[in-house]
């Protein structure tokens, strides 16, 4: 496929003028001129400099690669169908979707962007951290930042141990249950080729408790709706955890509070 730069310079410059600050989470100010948001802007919000985007805009530059156009429709807040709109515009082959795409839909983002005094992220069906809000980072650490199989929660429960230092004890064998519960139904559920199936795989093969407990077919074993933390800095946190699904792409987004007159972390993190 060769890129089509009217196109996609047309696509983008639309994009971009029909999106306002509050949708993605920015603050309008009290001078803005602009119509939608700026291109300095949505450079940021795509993890890239003004120059190159702006160049794109301008039908100038070399073909952006797959990550570069996977983290401009990201950043624009696109569905899946403009977002496969958009990588045809650049050549490209659109990235998979479904269960296991990565591109957040835009609504599970404007509800993110709007949680800013709140714990929150967005997390795949396997566990693997997409997006958090600022006090989520604080709460958890950026568990973004991990590669490969170690994005999953579940993977690096057995794998890593300084994963459970964040968790109070009492919890730890529940949670051991709950992962494996978890990856085993949805390597069911994805087959014998998927990721999970992988995960699966590489846990029996390095952890011995996790051996242990896939031997006993547990399914259906659900996360509790009070999560309980040790938080290095602020100590033992008692939280309530809500999740809501996107179907489409199967990603959760949990949002952590407080119950009525129990700190939480927001006075603190």
């Amino acid at each position: 496929m060769e890129i089509d730069r009217a196109g996609l310079a047309a696509f983008l410059r639309r994009r971009r003028e029909v999106l306002q600050p509050e949708d993605v989470g920015l603050p309008r100010g009290q001078r803005r001129r602009t119509n939608g948001l700026r291109r300095e802007e949505v450079a940021a919000l795509c993890h890239m400099s003004t120059d190159y985007y702006a160049r794109l805009e301008r039908e100038r530059g070399p073909q952006p690669s797959e990550q570069m156009i996977a983290s401009i429709a990201q950043g624009l807040h696109l569905s899946l169908d403009e977002r496969d709109h958009l990588f045809r515009l650049a050549g490209h082959n659109p990235s998979v979707r479904g269960t296991a795409g990565e591109h957040v839909g835009p609504g599970l983002l404007r509800i993110l962007d709007r949680l800013a005094d709140t714990p929150a992220e967005i997390v795949t069906e396997l566990g693997e951290i997409l997006r958090q809000t600022p006090l989520g980072v604080a709460l958890t650490g950026d568990t973004t930042r991990f590669t490969g199989p170690e994005r999953s929660i579940g993977y690096r429960w057995f794998t890593l141990p300084a994963t459970r230092a964040l968790y109070a004890p009492q919890d730890h064998d529940p949670l051991s249950r709950m992962f494996t519960s978890g990856l085993r139904q949805v390597a069911t559920l994805r087959g014998p080729d998927s990721r999970a199936a992988h995960y699966a795989d590489l846990l029996l093969e390095h952890s011995e408790e996790f051996r242990r407990l896939w031997a006993t077919h547990e399914v259906g074993v659900r996360p509790g709706q009070v999560k309980r933390f040790l938080h290095p800095e602020v100590g033992p946190l008692e939280l309530n955890c809500q999740y809501f699904l996107d179907p489409g792409q199967s990603h959760h987004l949990l949002v952590y509070t407080a119950s009525p007159g129990i700190h939480g972390p927001t006075p603190y993190l």
